[in-house]
């Protein structure tokens, strides 16, 4: 299958972005970021040092090969400020700014997982129905008779814990044939375009956290079998315009007009072979849209973070009721990973120690060239959303970047 996804036709997405005026967007700027914090992020954290708390962040970029980067912090429940640094496209030097879009890669899996939520809100499936009842388009498979004894259910796979394979996606070159998403899933004795093994169940359900992609979309498919609608639509009508997520889109392929202001994927991995004829592609395209099919920047991520936020306090609850939206930040006791997001004590991406209670939430992402950090406190309405190119940005964007922006704002 070539050409965008079903759903909204390129065209009427594309015109629906366009007409939402820049004025509308709550953007940042270098001038909405205080001086003092941004010189505690950009300048050196511990002068004189050889590793990257000496560096500086234009050094940090130039170290670990990033083009663009683009940050949100939240504080109070509010955007405080947006930054973006470097360039969208290092041939051409085209600056980035707080508009560029980024791949969220599975920054994309909270921000589905919200409206599949919706949708059990609304009464279209049930967090606790066998997963092969829900599907119309493809069923889930199991060589190992594993499901004979725990069917599969929308809770472990928002959860992780369904016990089903493929961790994660590479994505398709622009030009290549897409596939569909059952054959994403896979069909046996078919020939497809998918370039990943077919999703099926390899333990027992319930029983273990593992990391699926493949589950992730599994629930893709159920839910738009549930709804009888595209995914993207789903995403659209459910989280993305009620949250006012302007300059984001579950768009695959991203549509031409758009590229732009689309950051290119960075980083080594991303180089053509020294055989390959062909030039480095700008990005791949993920079909596998709840997994990782997000086009955004972190302006608008900062939006979804509030609204997670408000919602667990009873101050919003403009897609989920509070007691939905606490499930999304609620383990069921295997693993740390909720229903949309890890949660942890000192970071959303390590469990808390034994005793400890959680205090944020998050998610991080990496597709091909891009990177991503998602990390919100679980009280008081602090935060900050990390958009990055580079397949080497994991020791900015987990680890330098957020050590400055918490000491900065005194959350440690």
């Amino acid at each position: 299958m070539n050409g965008a996804l079903p759903g909204w036709t390129a065209g009427t997405l594309l015109a629906w972005l366009l007409a939402t005026p820049l004025a509308a967007q709550p953007a940042g700027s270098a001038a909405d970021a205080p001086a003092e914090l941004l010189a505690g992020i950009e300048a050196p954290r511990e002068a004189g040092s050889s590793d990257d708390s000496g560096k500086s962040l234009a050094e940090l970029m130039e170290t670990h090969g990033i083009p663009a980067l683009s940050v949100a912090v939240v504080q109070d429940y509010r955007l405080h400020w947006a930054r973006a640094w470097g360039v969208t496209d290092e041939s051409s030097g085209a600056p980035a700014d707080t508009d560029t879009l980024f791949q969220a890669a599975s920054i994309s899996k909270p921000v589905s997982a919200m409206a599949v939520l919706r949708a059990v809100q609304d009464g279209h499936l049930d967090l606790d129905d066998d997963i092969n009842s829900i599907l119309r388009s493809w069923k889930l498979r199991d060589d190992a008779e594993l499901l004979a004894e725990t069917p599969v259910t929308p809770r472990m796979l928002l959860s992780m814990t369904a016990g089903t394979t493929v961790s994660g996606f590479p994505g398709y070159k622009p030009d290549a044939e897409l596939p569909t998403v059952p054959e994403v899933l896979g069909r046996k004795d078919e020939e497809t375009p998918a370039n990943t093994d077919p999703v099926v169940v390899g333990w027992q359900p319930g029983t273990r956290y593992e990391y699926s992609g493949g589950g992730s979309t599994i629930l893709q498919l159920a839910v738009s079998d549930a709804k009888a609608e595209p995914f993207d639509q789903i995403l659209q009508e459910t989280v993305l315009d009620p949250l006012g997520m302007t300059r984001s889109c579950f768009c695959q392929p991203l549509p031409e007009a758009l590229h732009g202001n689309a950051a290119r994927a960075g980083g080594s991995a991303t180089e053509p072979d020294e055989d390959d004829a062909q030039p480095r592609a700008p990005w791949h395209v993920y079909p596998e849209l709840y997994a990782a099919g997000l086009w955004t920047t972190p302006t608008d991520l900062a939006k979804f973070l509030i609204e997670v936020q408000l919602s667990l306090e009873g101050r919003s609850n403009r897609i989920l009721t509070t007691g939905f939206t606490r499930r999304m930040v609620t383990p069921g006791g295997v693993g740390n990973y909720a229903l949309g997001f890890t949660t942890g004590a000192d970071t959303p991406h390590r469990p808390a120690p034994p005793g400890e209670a959680d205090r944020f939430f998050g998610h991080t992402g990496g597709n091909w060239g891009f990177r991503g950090n998602f990390v919100g406190s679980l009280e008081g309405g602090n935060g900050y959303v990390i958009l990055a190119t580079g397949s080497e940005a994991n020791p900015v964007i987990f680890v330098e970047l957020p050590t400055r922006i918490r000491a900065a704002y005194g959350w440690n």
